[in-house]
């Protein structure tokens, strides 16, 4: 480290950390000013608002649109050193641009190393506190019933539930099959299970007016009674999904998640994986577009920062929009997810080659 890479970087986290107080102040007054008559509707506590709301809002925002703050950021503190001739200095006493961007490259790698640690182990608990607020607050509906629900729940164990209702854990018409070499050897009827909130252990039901049916052979046995504890490997939140549930998941949450429902046979973990792929994804995007984003503003302009503030956030905008694009190709059209994921950095790795190489020398 020399005192060029020290001021640099100094120069990079201030303007990153500016950028990202400014812009997620501004969306707090438009966010408020949306939503105050909701608020005052619905009664919305003080406290709930500043600390359920608002202070779980700015992280969850201002890591989603890290990859913004950290083009702006680069875009305006190197395009004011090219207007005060600094980079031509730099460049002028033998430093190559591919040392220069040597600073960049390690502040680069300190956001993307915090964002990534922030999404993927610590917003996602302010997530859940996040979306209970709106869903009690802002009316925003929440998927609270399934009808013919039916999954595999263990190798040859199929569940199915005619309904079942998410705000009391209870499920009607229930049947749970099991078979073995193809054939069906029990069959367990309920007219309603009821999930175990208070027990220790994961999986716990409670069967009322149950009946068992197990086959050996040409032989039959039945038993039935009006309640039985069962285990059954399947949780409230495998039965009923809501929009943005894959947001409250950690990245071994979502592992540990996914890998569960591919081996019930379940096909609706695309989401999922499109967001444990992308957590990843939108980390590495600090490298490419600190790359664009140097290359494009570190050439002195007569102009001065203006025509490069506009295409970084052009450029900007556009990743954040192929990224949702892609994302809703692959929930809706079945494109892969981790192609979904990372194709906006694939394509924007191109483009910073291109800059790169058309940058100062």
């Amino acid at each position: 480290m020399k005192r060029l890479d020290l001021y640099i970087i100094r120069k990079f986290i201030g303007t990153y950390v500016f950028a990202i107080l400014l812009i997620i102040s501004i969306s707090i007054v438009f966010d408020f000013n949306e939503n105050m008559a909701k608020f005052a509707t619905n009664h919305a506590p003080w406290r709930a608002i500043i600390f359920d709301y608002y202070a779980n809002f700015i992280p969850y925002f201002a890591n989603l649109f890290s990859p913004l703050f950290v083009f702006i950021a680069v875009i305006f503190f190197t395009s004011k050193l090219a207007g005060n001739s600094e980079i031509i200095a730099m460049l002028a006493s033998g430093t190559s641009f591919r040392r220069l961007m040597r600073p960049y490259m390690f502040s680069a790698a300190l956001i993307a190393g915090i964002n990534y640690y922030l999404g993927a182990y610590v917003i996602p608990s302010g997530n859940i506190v996040r979306q209970n607020f709106e869903t009690i607050y802002k009316n925003k509906k929440k998927q609270t019933s399934a009808n013919n629900v039916t999954l595999q729940v263990g190798p040859g164990i199929i569940a199915n539930m005619q309904q079942y209702d998410n705000m009391s854990k209870r499920g009607y018409g229930f049947n749970l099959y099991k078979f073995e070499n193809k054939k069906m050897v029990s069959h367990m009827t309920a007219n309603v299970i009821q999930y175990d909130t208070i027990s220790d252990e994961r999986f716990h039901w409670k069967a009322t007016n149950y009946k068992i049916r197990t086959l050996t052979g040409l032989r039959e046995k039945i038993e039935s009674g009006m309640q039985i504890d069962t285990m059954v490997m399947m949780e409230p939140m495998d039965l009923v999904y809501n929009k943005g549930q894959q947001e409250q998941f950690t990245s071994p949450e979502l592992l540990r998640y996914i890998s569960k429902q591919q081996e019930r046979g379940s096909t609706n973990v695309v989401q999922y994986e499109v967001e444990y792929h992308k957590r990843i994804a939108t980390s590495f995007a600090s490298f490419i577009l600190t790359i664009i984003g140097a290359s494009l503003s570190a050439r002195k302009r007569k102009g001065g920062m203006g025509l490069a503030l506009g295409i970084g956030l052009a450029l900007s905008f556009a990743y954040i929009l192929l990224q949702t694009v892609s994302a809703t190709f692959a929930i809706q059209a079945g494109m892969q997810p981790m192609l979904a994921a990372w194709l906006p950095n694939i394509l924007y790795v191109f483009i910073a080659y291109f800059c790169y190489r058309q940058a100062p020398n």
